[in-house]
């Protein structure tokens, strides 16, 4: 068969037919022909093996916002069961608020009354005047009162209990409570257990028959010696309700058991998404902003379920009180999706910053002119001596020690807040300041570095597409 006539004859041929060595420039036509179809065939291997990173690379991406959620969540759920402290500093605000004392209050009063019969009272009141001998009259009159001395011993009541609830027994009653019912709070959500915190009727509530005993005390110092007869009360005050609360103590315990180990992996699928692209610099900005992306989502759906769970209180249930609760509960919740989007936002904004876009370029080069000058108004222009060659020398390992530096300080910091996260990267960025107002980089090392921040070579077509 004939070759193609698209296809230039090999040597060979070339060489039969004209019955000798070809010529040299048909030699070297040919060897450019291979090396050139060699070259596509390289790129077009090394662009489909690219498209399957970058692909690979975006699922992780996805999954590394969507586990961040649940990392969140899960740190919160593990640290609200497993440890006091964080729980007690939760729910200790609750002493104070003004709406959750008016339920307790009207929780209490309820439970106090519901023991004293009013009816009974007024005979033996009628029955106390007759024998001292008022008139008959009178003594009837008494039975008509039915309705003002209930209404009058609601009100002694009452504000008894009011009285106890605002003082600062109640605060270290409920701190005390509560740290105490913080070992059966794992039992609660599992639904099995009791203590002073149980779980019926999809209800978690907090025993606040103490509170009852203290009023009743109160009463009897009052002149109201028929309190001392109440037996013994046992009252609940709701903390959550919820139809689906066997579905959330479910959902709440796997979390719980997750714990600390979802964030680990969240990040490590985030750095995998990273060390896959071609473009890492670009695919970690990508990441930290569907972090920061994830969280306001979080925000937005604890607004929403805030709403839903407050419409469907029963009728009975106090909304102000129980508005305050879910807000406390859930108040370090809030502040560590906050904490987690100012880590993600400073990440990505460090990202943009070290790259050639001329935004980033700019930056760099009005810092390092203003260390300069700093430098040059202290007298410190010249040479540094030893610690100058040193850090100039090592300036890129110094950098990667300081934000190693601060990762570790982050990663142990017990619920860090969103003030911690800037104020570690004040610091790190006042290390990055003094490691520059340290460079000696010498005259002829200054001026090629400087060539380079202004007029930066890229050294392949990647860096290129990525300088953004």
């Amino acid at each position: 068969m004939a070759p193609h006539a698209s296809e230039p004859n090999p040597p060979e041929e070339s060489r039969a037919a004209g019955g000798g060595q070809p010529p040299a420039h048909d030699q070297a036509q040919w060897d450019d022909l291979q090396r050139r179809i060699a070259e596509l065939e390289g790129k077009g291997r090394q662009k489909q093996h690219h498209r399957v990173r970058s692909v690979l690379s975006a699922v992780l991406v996805v999954l590394a916002a969507l586990l961040s959620i649940l990392s969140v969540v899960a740190v919160w759920a593990n640290s609200i069961v497993g440890d006091t402290d964080r729980y007690v500093a939760t729910v200790a605000p609750l002493a104070e608020d003004p709406a959750v004392q008016t339920a307790v209050t009207n929780r209490a009063t309820t439970a106090i009354l519901a023991q004293i019969d009013v009816e009974a009272l007024v005979q033996e009141l009628s029955a106390a005047a007759a024998e001292r001998g008022v008139p008959p009259r009178a003594a009837q009159l008494i039975d008509g009162l039915t309705g003002p001395i209930e209404s009058g011993l609601k009100e002694l009541v009452s504000s008894t209990v009011r009285r106890i609830v605002s003082s600062e027994a109640f605060d270290t009653l409920w701190i005390n409570a509560n740290r105490a019912a913080h070992s059966t709070l794992n039992k609660a959500l599992t639904g099995k257990g009791g203590g002073a915190v149980v779980l019926k009727d999809n209800e978690v509530a907090v025993d606040v028959g103490p509170i009852v005993e203290r009023a009743k005390d109160e009463l009897v110092k009052a002149g109201f010696e028929r309190a001392a007869s109440i037996p013994e009360v046992h009252t609940n005050f709701v903390v959550f309700r919820s139809d689906d609360l066997g579905k959330i103590k479910t959902y709440v315990r796997i979390l719980q058991i997750l714990g600390n180990w979802l964030p680990i992996l969240t990040v490590l699928i985030a750095a995998a998404a990273v060390f896959l692209s071609a473009h890492r610099r670009r695919i970690l900005i990508t990441v930290t902003l569907s972090i920061a992306f994830a969280m306001l989502l979080l925000g937005v759906i604890l607004t929403v379920f805030r709403g839903i769970y407050l419409d469907r209180l029963p009728p009975s249930a106090y909304e102000p009180a129980a508005a305050s609760v879910f807000d406390t509960l859930v108040r370090f919740l809030r502040a560590t999706v906050r904490a987690v989007a100012a880590v993600a936002l400073v990440t990505a904004i460090g990202a943009f910053l070290i790259g050639p876009s001329r935004a980033a370029v700019t930056v760099r080069s009005t810092c390092v002119n203003g260390i300069g000058a700093m430098r040059g108004a202290t007298g410190a222009g010249g040479h540094l001596g030893p610690v100058g060659s040193f850090v100039h020398r090592y300036k890129r390992w110094i950098g990667w020690a300081v934000l190693l530096a601060a990762a570790v300080v982050l990663a142990t910091w017990s619920y860090p807040t969103t003030q911690v996260v800037l104020w570690i990267a004040v610091v790190v960025l006042a290390a990055f300041a003094i490691r520059e107002f340290l460079d000696d980089a010498g005259p002829e090392d200054g001026a090629a570095s400087e060539s380079r921040r202004e007029h930066p070579v890229p050294t392949s077509g990647s860096d290129r597409r990525d300088g953004g």
